[in-house]
């Protein structure tokens, strides 16, 4: 499972950005979509840190905001400069993907 955490470090930026692109949302609507799509070794405890620096660099706007249970909950949007850093992720995405399949793909003749 480390292995995975590992490889996934990197991507995980672009897909949080590819997440809250579909609207605002808090941090634990995060944790459970990563985990609805399958990314079942992350927990809220790891996204804040990423949602936190992804703020100070202004890829994501937060907003405090009244919570029918508890405390204000922090909601997530993009900013333009988030938007654009999502085009830059999936074109590297892409492109890293395609090069990767082609290398297990030689593999397997």
């Amino acid at each position: 499972m480390a292995d995975q955490t590992q490889m996934l470090k990197g991507i995980l930026d672009g897909c949080l950005l590819a997440i809250i692109k579909e609207g605002e949302i808090y941090g634990y609507e995060l944790a459970a979509k990563l985990e609805s799509y399958g990314f079942t070794s992350f927990s809220e405890g790891t996204i804040y840190p990423l949602l936190l620096r992804m703020q100070k660099e202004k890829l994501v706007a937060a907003t405090l905001r009244k919570s029918t249970a508890g405390p204000k909950r922090k909601y997530y949007s993009l900013t333009e400069k988030g938007e654009q850093e999502l085009v830059l992720f999936q074109e590297r995405w892409n492109q890293l993907s395609k090069t990767v399949n082609n290398v297990l793909k030689k593999g397997e003749m």
